[in-house]
């Protein structure tokens, strides 16, 4: 499968990054009166608020277990805590294991179908998370706990925020929509993959389950860590690609004192800084960033199996004939992926005498742009936590986050990023969880995805697919 799978990109789409593709946020702003709540959501609300306590227990069961990507028998442990919550909420839960396929765990996807019968109730729902953390059992940071001087408004914990807080904030609402009789008329997919820290390959095999729910379903909702800014809450609409790319240069070798001659010309090390000088003045522009992550030159020059690192030989008075650069970049939208790569490969053309060079990519995780339709779902999630008493939700630009799941169904539906857990540090010993945002996501959460049920069946307006005018 290619990566890209035909995102759309139009120009639009481009301008309206630009705009927000900063790590700046700015207020969702609405133009209309702002519903308040039902009996129904103030129900949902109050559910909440009596099982917090039960949903801090659950964070630090899941927090406990280690479930570091490569840690398999730890994400299937956390996929066993909760699959028996989904299945009592009337989700019909299916385990796909992964580790003869990819070298992962698997994926648990669950599924409520619509009581009325398929497509009878309302907006389809697909709710995305992920089991794995990126602390492996080698790490030192293992266990859950609070936060001293936070007067128990402040946890840590190895993925308590990411993303363990989002799977019980998931639970959280859609439990309170079981207790208030919404769930029954709603149609929700479920697909919680063990291998977001670390996606395993073929992508195509590793993303199957995910690409075929967002299919049948409207909307999205991400239940990855967010911010808070200033006490303001954000939210995103747009993620950032994540490609992989490779440089290998080579050149003639032979005694230092015959270099920037005509017979053995400039070598490889001089050839590959001339590259990544390139991209540093020729490159930059809104919205992109690209990190040199690895270098090896000399007489040799090997990486090791995992890309971690390597050897490089030499001697001070000897031409290096070989040179290696490792790096990433991100982008705003495939268009620009697109757009970059091609001029990075241009730069990499340009070689000094008596040398060579390639450069090859391996994409990751593709681009989710912002779009009308995701500007209408955040101006929804924002009324919801304005009805709950809870504010104004910020949007935050893509610069603010990381890669992340959703962009793999980015050109079927639109949808919102970082709907889980609020707190600090996540992919860094110490992480932390506000404590708070269990109970305030989840309402934000069980509010909206109770209006979307009730609006008409199919796809919001200007979908992500489409031309806009």
């Amino acid at each position: 499968m290619h990566i890209r799978m035909n995102f759309f990109s139009s120009a639009l789409n481009i301008a309206m990054i630009v705009a927000v593709g900063t790590a700046s946020f700015s207020l969702a702003q609405t133009t209309t009166a702002i519903p308040a709540l039902s009996p129904l959501e103030s129900r949902m609300a109050a559910t909440i608020d009596a099982n917090s306590a039960a949903d801090r227990v659950l964070l630090e069961q899941l927090v406990d277990i280690n479930s570091g990507t490569m840690h398999l028998a730890g994400v299937v442990a956390v996929k066993d805590l909760l699959a028996p919550r989904l299945q009592a909420l009337g989700f019909r839960v299916r385990w796909v294991p992964m580790d003869t396929i990819t070298q992962r765990a698997g994926d648990l996807t669950a599924e409520h179908p619509c009581a009325a019968g398929a497509g009878h109730c309302g907006k389809r729902l697909l709710l995305i998370g992920h089991m794995d953390t990126v602390f492996e059992p080698s790490s030192s940071f293992q266990r859950y706990g609070p936060v001293a001087d936070s007067a128990g408004k402040v946890a840590t914990g190895p993925g308590v925020a990411d993303m363990k807080g989002g799977l019980v904030i998931m639970l959280a609402a859609l439990n309170a929509m079981k207790q208030a009789g919404a769930l029954d008329n709603s149609e929700i997919r479920i697909v919680l993959s063990g291998d977001e820290e670390c996606a395993g390959a073929p992508i195509d095999k590793a993303r199957h389950d995910m690409i075929e729910a967002a299919k049948q379903s409207d909307v999205a909702l991400e239940f990855e860590p967010s911010l808070r800014r200033d006490g303001q809450d954000t939210i995103s609409i747009a993620r950032r690609s994540s490609t992989m790319w490779h440089i290998e240069a080579t050149g003639l070798s032979g005694h230092s004192s015959q270099i920037f001659g005509e017979h053995f010309g400039y070598g490889a090390i001089y050839e590959l800084t001339r590259i990544l000088d390139g991209f540093r003045t020729q490159l930059p522009e809104d919205g992109l960033t690209y990190n040199v992550g690895l270098l090896l030159g000399g007489a040799t020059a090997q990486t090791n199996p995992d890309k971690t690192g390597g050897e490089a030989t030499g001697k001070d008075n000897v031409i290096p004939p070989a040179a290696l650069a490792y790096g990433d970049l991100r982008t705003v939208s495939n268009e620009q992926t697109t757009r970059v790569e091609d001029k990075m490969r241009a730069i990499v053309a340009q070689h000094l005498p008596k040398t060579d060079a390639k450069i090859t990519f391996t994409e990751g995780y593709p681009a989710m742009a912002v779009t009308p339709a995701g500007q209408q779902l955040l101006r929804e999630w924002s009324d919801a936590s304005v009805a709950l008493g809870l504010g104004p939700v910020a949007e935050a630009g893509p610069m603010t986050r990381g890669a992340g799941d959703i962009s793999f169904v980015a050109s079927f539906l639109p949808g919102l990023v970082g709907v889980g857990a609020l707190g600090q540090g996540a992919h860094a010993e110490g992480e932390t969880i506000f404590l708070d945002s269990l109970t305030s996501q989840a309402k934000r959460n069980a509010v909206l995805m109770e209006r979307l049920t009730k609006q008409p069946f199919g796809p919001l307006s200007n979908r992500m697919d489409e031309d806009t005018p």
